[in-house]
């Protein structure tokens, strides 16, 4: 009785899974490969580009002189102000001049005395020269005498140099102006204990003028040698002038990262005063370049890349590209892309190595 429960059971269970069995045993569903992803793209080619470069200057001299007094002391007077138009030897500040004046006057004093010394030992000397020659004198008191004669004409000779050094320290608290120019900045108010060097008045020379730029460093290496520059008023286009490029800074500015670059100016109209703001526009080489949409440009390994596709697979792959120059809508590639190939302009972000495209406007 106890086998016969036993095969009925395991019977049951047999003809209960059949069906289960038979339906995992059937074919899989087939899984549906993925869309091609649209995507707009741009072949590439090279054109010549010969760009205007437009930069925002100043107005600055050529030549720009710090003045300051050789000696330390008070400042009793500056008559020049910023602005003011100074010619050559002109007063520009005067120091307090006591003390200097008391060392002329005693530099002055050792000289008369050191004058009236020299008088008597030269009187001295020739009477023993004239007793020597008549036998009434020995040669030692006419040597002693010769001694104190030449000694006397030393100490002339020193109180001499003394006094020329008390006129020139006097001499030094009075600031004049070594050539003609306009004050761009004064440095210390009448009154005011300043020490030697410091700087009492910016003296611009006249004689020439700058327009000062900061460029960045691909102008610098694009723009072609000795190019004329045209400079006008930022305000007043109509005044213009031109020049060259006359000194160029050896290192960059720590925070812009630019090089500022003096362009001498030829016959500058007299409106373009000191500090006035211009504009340079210089033209670059031309020269046969590879441009792509900025949408194009992505990054890999912390470097520009571009996805380009490959006509005969219809998949992408990300390239690294060099790049040389890039406003809001075009980027300029000098490396990394050859002239016929098809870079991703739209849809960048969404695309992976390998992955199939479809270029919008062709057949799916």
């Amino acid at each position: 009785m106890g086998r016969r429960r036993g095969s009925f059971g395991w019977g049951r269970v047999i003809g209960c899974l059949g069906p289960v069995l038979l339906a995992a045993c059937g074919p899989a569903e087939e899984v549906r490969a993925p869309e091609p992803r649209p995507v707009r793209t741009v072949t590439v080619t090279k054109r010549e580009t010969g760009d205007t470069v437009a930069l925002t200057g100043r107005i600055a001299a050529q030549d720009v002189a710090a003045l300051g007094f050789r000696t330390a002391g008070r400042v009793m007077e500056r008559p020049v102000n910023v602005g003011d138009r100074v010619t050559a030897g002109q007063t520009i500040a005067r120091l307090e001049p006591q003390n200097e004046t008391n060392a002329v006057r005693s530099a002055q004093a050792d000289r008369a005395a050191a004058q009236a010394a020299v008088t008597q030992a030269t009187n001295h000397f020739e009477r023993q020269e004239t007793l020597l020659a008549q036998g009434w004198t020995t040669r030692a008191l006419f040597d002693q005498a010769k001694k104190e004669r030449d000694t006397a004409q030393a100490r002339l000779d020193s109180a001499e140099a003394q006094l020329k050094t008390a006129d020139d320290l006097l001499g030094f608290t009075v600031l004049k102006a070594d050539a003609p120019g306009i004050v761009t900045t004064v440095g210390a108010e009448p009154g005011e204990v300043v020490q030697a060097g410091q700087t009492i008045v910016r003296l611009a020379r006249q004689g020439g003028r700058d327009a000062v730029f900061e460029v960045p460093a691909q102008v610098l290496r694009t723009a072609p040698p000795d190019a004329v520059i045209a400079v006008s008023l930022t305000d007043d286009p109509a005044v213009t002038a031109t020049g060259r490029v006359r000194e160029v800074a050896p290192e960059a500015d720590p925070v812009t990262r630019t090089f500022e670059v003096k362009v001498g100016l030829d016959a500058p109209p007299e409106a373009m005063r000191l500090g006035a703001t211009v504009t340079g526009r210089l033209r670059l080489d031309a020269q046969a370049v590879i441009e792509i949409p900025a949408s194009a440009l992505t990054r890999a390994d912390q470097a520009p890349a571009v996805w380009i596709v490959d006509p005969r697979s219809a998949t992408v792959a990300l390239r690294n590209v060099q790049v040389v120059r890039f406003d809001p809508a075009k980027v300029a590639v000098a490396g990394g892309l050859d002239v016929g190939e098809v870079v991703v302009t739209a849809g960048v972000q969404a695309l992976h190595p390998g992955q199939k495209v479809r270029l919008l406007g062709a057949r799916p």
